[in-house]
């Protein structure tokens, strides 16, 4: 697949009237997406994203939820979020199919970008992260009723990765680690039942808060954010394992893993202290954080991982799934010091 031309005829749908001078491969090189900085013989520039990860229908879906979230989003996040461009009112989104090739390119206008937080957060950072992610889920959740409907779940996905467990064993490994996953898919689904999920607000979730996804203003308030590949309707604890990896005493690093250990570490604590006083958590859903960790694992590592990551990664990560992300989930997490350092029953 030529990205160039993809990318040049789902322009030529938008706008045929204004020419492109130059399209410059700006990708981060993690995943399989592909992004691109387009600039027009006007001196325009807009961003250009093309994927083939997932299905095209949860594509469209997902940049129409965010689109609406983005309007709809009051002071000071009126302009949190990257925008897409729109067509007769809607999020205009293109669809190359030729062959085996299917993929899709979203255009969105740059987003300005303040400060990134350092690779390692001190205390005072660490304080004011977990008010500003108190203050945006806060807000998040007062425009959920007025968002488009989505049609995936934490339920579809698991039953998703079963199906295909069904269908061929040997698609992840040998039939005993597809056994593992298989007893890893059933736990997940069974202890969902041990908590008051009903209590649960279903809100926009980003899921992934790695330090390059998004900027802050000098005072560390969040400013902007341009990343939606994980972005899915569901519970505000999907966001807090990316959090913790964030605060965490190894901080950002350029080779990184999954493993579960940040969320026991006091840094975590001290971040979700300062949460729970702007946006109250439930000791049930401190209960649930294993199991959106699962979940994570389980799907966008396992599930998704060879399609997601590049080559490297995703073997490097599902490898490291089997060895040591799955078997520490239930060994490794307490989440009774947690309850117990919030002061909740």
């Amino acid at each position: 697949m030529d990205a160039s031309v993809v990318i040049k005829k789902a322009w030529e749908g938008y706008d045929s009237s204004k020419k492109i001078r130059s399209i410059d491969d700006i990708s981060a090189r993690v995943s399989t997406n592909l992004v691109y900085r387009i600039t027009f013989d006007d001196d325009d520039i807009i961003i250009a994203k093309l994927s083939y990860f997932g299905k095209y229908e949860y594509f469209k879906e997902d940049h129409r939820i965010i689109h609406t979230l983005s309007n709809n989003l009051l002071y000071p996040y009126e302009s949190f979020l990257a925008k897409s461009l729109l067509k007769n009112n809607r999020v205009y989104i293109y669809r190359y199919k030729q062959d085996k090739t299917d993929a899709w390119v979203v255009f969105y206008n740059p987003t300005r970008v303040l400060e990134r937080l350092p690779r390692r957060l001190d205390e005072g950072m660490i304080k004011k992260l977990g008010q500003q992610a108190g203050k945006f889920h806060k807000a998040c959740a007062r425009v959920k009723n007025v968002l488009p409907k989505s049609s995936k779940t934490l339920r579809t996905d698991i039953d998703s990765l079963l199906l295909q467990l069904q269908k061929d064993e040997t698609l992840f490994g040998t039939p005993m680690q597809a056994d593992f996953l298989k007893y890893h898919c059933e736990l997940f689904l069974r202890n969902r039942s041990k908590y008051n999920m009903n209590s649960f607000e279903i809100i926009p979730v980003f899921i992934d808060w790695n330090i390059g996804n998004f900027s802050v203003t000098s005072k560390r308030e969040l400013y902007s954010r341009w990343d939606y590949d994980w972005f899915r309707m569901s519970y505000r604890v999907l966001d807090f394992y990316f959090f913790s990896r964030v605060v965490s005493d190894a901080g950002d690093r350029t080779a990184f893993s999954y493993v579960i250990g940040p969320m026991m570490e006091e840094r975590f604590i001290i971040f979700l202290k300062e949460y729970h006083k702007i946006n109250p958590l439930t000791a049930d859903e401190i209960r649930f954080l294993k199991e959106a960790y699962r979940f994570f694992i389980l799907n966008y590592v396992i599930k998704n991982g060879k399609f997601f990551f590049n080559e490297y990664y995703a073997q490097k990560l599902q490898a490291e799934a089997f060895d040591i992300y799955l078997p520490s989930v239930d060994r490794d997490f307490n989440a009774d010091k947690i309850i117990e350092a919030l002061k909740l029953k």
